[in-house]
């Protein structure tokens, strides 16, 4: 018999499932991707993790019952991040994995990410619509025999695991500001300062589902005051802020200068790149140009994917590639199986520091005036779609290179834009770039935001 639960399953999104408790997500919803996630993939051994979120011990309680009783042994691995759920899934040969979280959305949200084997994600095209189904029909295989929950202790060879990343007897005494935002980043950080010879300065460090300074996202400008304001006070060498789950990391340099994501991504490519000679590296079509140069200055290749973890992710598999990264903060090694890690990227930064003897500010100072970017411009729009075809319309005749891989691209020789529709709101998010040229660039994203209607409010 269908009941409130059944109808109502908006929580399941795209890639993940993120709902407002008791909303659209409770405990019954998560007893029930519990036995769906167990029956789906007939699987009898799972990690479940989560987060410090008032609402994620009972979910994942719940979580944790649905599927013992679809006969699957759960192996709890506690408060943690993200990648600790993808680390325990790939390193102890799990076959799959859950974490409990809404990574920065409001207090009273939560949600699940899930993976398989080797910590492959399940979104919508390769299960979640499935488990979906299965949880609104709610009439699950009778199970023989039900699962068992023990506690999994993975902190030892997770951390070794991050260390083996860099050569910590290369690492300089460098201060490091840490703004974990009262999600799970402190307990991480906690470890690895015992092996580092860093000194960390730790704002809001304490794990507190209350969320007493804001939620963390550090994306959102007004957001990152407060780790600029500590590394500039502390005369620190760089600031590195997280989210929630901390599954991204971003970067201030050592005037407090927050670092756009996409340099970032062109730094790590080149990293790797020394380690990887000739490899593979990932990037999405929002901002280019920057990343295409340095890899292949440096020797790799540059493929495109669209935006998204999972198509990342399986671009990366597909193409063996040792690096990917977005523009918003996510980054992807083939070491991590494949998977977006928030503490290898700063770990290797503080490596190239180290060795170079230089400053972030100096290490993406040419990079930034090479290729000036707008930074991601949301605007909230009756109707996105029909703003992207008038601005391809209008760009049209001037013969432009075009492409579609995720949303509207379109190249000329001295600058580009990306511009694309949101899947889960009216919106529209628009990055431009130039070539060496600033003004122009400045004079472009003015031009795209009239034609698309300046009276529209920013988000």
């Amino acid at each position: 018999m269908e009941d409130k639960h059944s109808r109502d399953l908006s929580c399941f999104k795209a890639y993940d499932i993120r709902g407002k408790v008791p909303d659209t997500l409770n405990e019954e919803i998560a007893y029930r991707i519990g036995r769906a996630y167990a029956e789906f993939l007939k699987s009898s051994r799972i990690v479940v993790g989560r987060d410090i979120r008032l609402t994620s011990t009972s979910l994942a309680d719940a979580l944790s019952r649905g599927l013992m009783d679809g006969g699957s042994d759960v192996f709890d691995i506690g408060i943690c991040g993200t990648e600790q759920v993808y680390f325990a899934t790939f390193y102890e040969r799990m076959d799959g994995g859950i974490m409990v979280t809404a990574s920065h959305n409001p207090a009273d949200y939560n949600g699940m990410k899930l993976v398989r084997e080797e910590a492959k994600p399940i979104s919508g095209d390769t299960g979640l619509n499935n488990i979906r189904q299965r949880v609104r029909a709610n009439a699950f295989e009778a199970v023989t025999k039900a699962g068992t929950r023990v506690p999994l202790d993975i902190e030892v060879s997770y951390i070794s695991h991050l260390l083996g990343c860099v050569d910590v007897s290369d690492l300089r005494p460098l201060k490091v500001v840490v703004n974990s935002g009262n999600g799970c980043a402190g307990r991480v950080v906690d470890l690895l300062e015992k092996r580092l010879a860093v000194s960390f300065i730790k704002i809001f460090h304490e794990p507190d589902g209350n969320f007493p300074n804001g939620i963390p996202n550090p994306l959102l400008p007004e957001n990152r005051a407060v780790t600029s304001a500590a590394v500039l006070e502390n005369r620190a060498d760089i600031g590195i802020a997280w989210d929630g789950d901390f599954d991204r990391c971003f970067l201030f340099d050592e005037h407090g200068a927050f670092v756009e994501g996409y340099y970032v991504v062109g730094l790590l490519a080149s990293v790797m790149l020394a380690r990887h000679p000739g490899g593979r590296i990932i990037h999405d079509p929002r901002l280019t140009w920057n990343t295409i140069d340095m890899v292949r200055t440096a020797g790799g290749v540059p493929v495109m994917s669209k935006t998204g973890h999972a198509f990342i992710k399986e671009r990366m598999r597909a193409e063996d590639a040792v690096y990917g990264g977005e523009m918003s903060a996510h980054h992807y090694f083939r070491d991590f199986a494949y998977c977006d890690s928030g503490m290898i990227p700063w770990l290797l930064v503080l490596d190239i520091m180290s060795k170079t003897g230089l400053p972030l500010s100096k290490l993406v100072a040419e990079r930034t005036a090479l290729f000036p970017v707008s930074g991601e411009i949301n605007l909230a729009l009756g109707n996105p779609d029909e703003a992207v075809e008038r601005i391809r319309q209008h760009y049209l005749p001037l013969h432009s290179a075009i492409d579609y891989t995720d949303g509207l691209s379109m190249e000329f020789p001295q600058w580009r834009f990306n511009i694309r529709s949101s899947n889960t709101e009216p919106v529209v998010r628009l990055n431009v770039e130039a070539r060496g040229d600033e003004t122009l660039m400045k004079e472009k994203t003015e031009e795209l935001l009239y034609l698309i209607d300046h009276s529209h409010e920013r988000k």
